[in-house]
């Protein structure tokens, strides 16, 4: 189905990141991948508050444009939605202003791992929480695992130093 009036096609767009939500194989993956390419010049530069207050506007908008995209291409949750990914990515790197590159590849892979394996209470917030909510919700929690292994990761690398 097709976008059925220009906010509808705003939605469906910021939903899916523009093109990159309709590439071929792995839009989730792509979706990451394009945030943590993002992130160094619209989100690691600002101060921590400030990078909260976009995490909130993403989230909010996310989630409206995710409900909205559901309904316009007439499924829940489909692929080429990733604004969750853009989300969740940046969760991951929140607390990291300034690092090395690794740190943003291992950021990438360990919030690809936790929303592809979806262990408790990923998979329960996607469930838990109606339409683009849930969408949001799930990729915010595996979000925060990866932080959590990047946070500990960080503070183990500071104890070698």
């Amino acid at each position: 189905m097709t976008a059925r009036s220009p906010l509808d096609t705003f939605a469906t767009a910021l939903a899916t990141l523009g093109p990159v939500g309709h590439f071929p194989k792995a839009p989730g993956t792509w979706g990451s991948l394009a945030a943590v390419v993002a992130a160094p010049w619209l989100f690691l530069p600002f101060s921590l508050p400030v990078r909260a207050l976009i995490l909130a506007a993403v989230f909010a908008a996310g989630t409206w444009a995710c409900c909205r995209a559901e309904a316009v291409l007439g499924q829940k949750d489909p692929g080429c939605v990733i604004v969750d990914e853009l989300f969740g990515q940046w969760l991951t790197l929140f607390l990291f202003a300034s690092m090395p590159l690794w740190y943003l590849a291992l950021g990438f892979i360990l919030f690809r791992l936790f929303d592809i394996l979806k262990p408790w209470p990923v998979k329960w917030a996607e469930t838990a929480f109606p339409d683009g909510l849930g969408v949001m919700a799930d990729d915010g929690v595996a979000g925060l695992y990866a932080l959590g292994v990047l946070h500990l990761v960080h503070y183990l690398v500071g104890l070698l130093q």
